[in-house]
């Protein structure tokens, strides 16, 4: 019923930049959290950005200064432009969002995950 796809993935040189969005779709009744995280190949997943409904961010120390998480509620979607890119930054990202859809049911939904690669 709900599903969230992303989009923005790509190559990128060091230095550079990307915008990752996410869209869900279906019956939502309220976004409460949304999310980014992604996971490098060998390496645990982990939390990149979050914004909650009221705007507030909470960036990882390694992204700080560099990415930005926005939304956009109108269209149920979360951005994330990555700016001054590192081979580090290397990884699947997957968007996921903290809703409760119309029938009432709360809960996690994820992305399927988009590949972003910097490599010079």
């Amino acid at each position: 019923q709900v599903q969230l796809v992303e989009s923005g993935g790509g190559l990128a040189q060091p230095g550079g930049s990307l915008r990752l969005s996410c869209a869900a779709s279906g019956s939502i009744f309220s976004i409460y959290t949304m999310n980014w995280y992604r996971q490098a190949p060998g390496k645990q997943r982990e939390l990149v950005a979050a914004i909650s409904s009221g705007g507030s961010t909470n960036y990882a120390d390694s992204v700080k200064g560099r990415f930005t998480i926005s939304r956009d509620d109108a269209n149920n979607t979360v951005n994330l432009h990555m700016n001054s890119l590192k081979p580090e930054d290397t990884a699947v990202y997957y968007c996921t969002f903290y809703l409760v859809r119309s029938d009432g049911y709360g809960g996690d939904y994820w992305g399927q995950g988009t590949q972003v690669t910097v490599s010079s």
